[in-house]
């Protein structure tokens, strides 16, 4: 088993927690009371995990909304990594899959020059696009199988000519494609009607679902149908619903500690949640 996966799973054991939180961190919408600093994403970050990290499995960073600005938003992604304990999972949501040189560049970016522990990445390209990522035998690959978004029906539930859908055809590629288990894939926590179905198709996977909360899927679902025969090996993803919580009174934050303590109070009620499942 990839040392990652293991990582993840015996910090899911202890806590009895499958919470993976997504720092979508987007400067329009964080609190204005973190204008004050020269890095203000950077400090929503660190509040953020502070505020998380006891019951944290791992934390998602979205690329997209540090690449979007640039070298400084690169700057930011690469010292919010460096501020994650060393304990939790850390995920580069970047979807990326190319050519094979090409794929072996993204995949030395993001498990060396950035370590993270684990990236998505998108299939459709086929297996020489994503073996540079699979070589990582310690880390995990998360391949997009049935995702949360309307569009997945486009192509992603489009039933071929045996009658079954191409995310089952995914689905047996990735867990072929598997190395030391490093292979993961994601699947919207909406879609709990295939969500079960897919858990028993591939035991051995280690789930990535994301949908819960903003996107209205069911965190209990998530959790009972997503895990493995151990309870482990699965990550709900909660986002949007977390990392901006509503204000009372005024609208506003007061400070940082109280920014913090809602946070902490919502990443409370989402792991008892949790727990009461495992």
């Amino acid at each position: 088993m990839s040392s990652v996966r293991d990582k993840a799973n015996r910090r899911i054991s202890s806590l009895k927690s499958l919470l993976c939180v997504g720092l979508d961190s987007d400067p329009d919408k964080i609190p204005e009371l973190f204008s004050v600093y020269a890095n203000p994403v950077l400090e929503f970050n660190r509040a953020v995990i502070r505020a998380t990290s006891d019951v944290a499995v791992a934390y998602k960073i979205n690329t997209a909304f540090y690449e979007a600005r640039g070298i400084s938003g690169l700057q930011d992604m690469e010292n919010t990594l460096g501020s994650i304990p060393d304990a939790i999972m850390t995920i580069a949501d970047a979807k990326r899959a190319d050519i094979g040189n090409t794929s072996r560049k993204y995949a030395r970016a993001f498990f060396e020059h950035w370590p993270f522990d684990a990236v998505t990445v998108a299939p459709y390209m086929g297996f020489d696009s994503l073996e540079p990522f699979f070589s990582y035998e310690e880390k995990l690959v998360f391949v997009l199988c049935l995702t949360s978004n309307e569009g997945s029906a486009d192509f992603e539930e489009k039933l071929m000519q045996d009658g079954s859908p191409l995310y089952r055809s995914v689905l047996g590629k990735v867990a072929s494609w598997s190395r030391n288990a490093n292979a993961g894939i994601v699947v919207g926590a909406t879609k709990s009607s295939q969500l079960g179905e897919i858990r028993r198709e591939a035991p051995g996977l280690f789930f990535l679902i994301p949908g819960v909360g903003a996107q209205g899927g069911s965190l209990e679902e998530a959790v009972d149908l997503g895990v493995d025969a151990d309870r482990q090996s699965a990550l709900i993803n909660v986002s949007r619903a977390l990392i901006y919580p509503e204000v009372s009174g005024s609208g506003l934050f007061l400070s940082i500690d109280d920014y913090e303590l809602a946070v902490a109070e919502e990443a409370k009620k989402i792991y008892d949640g949790m727990r009461r499942v495992l």
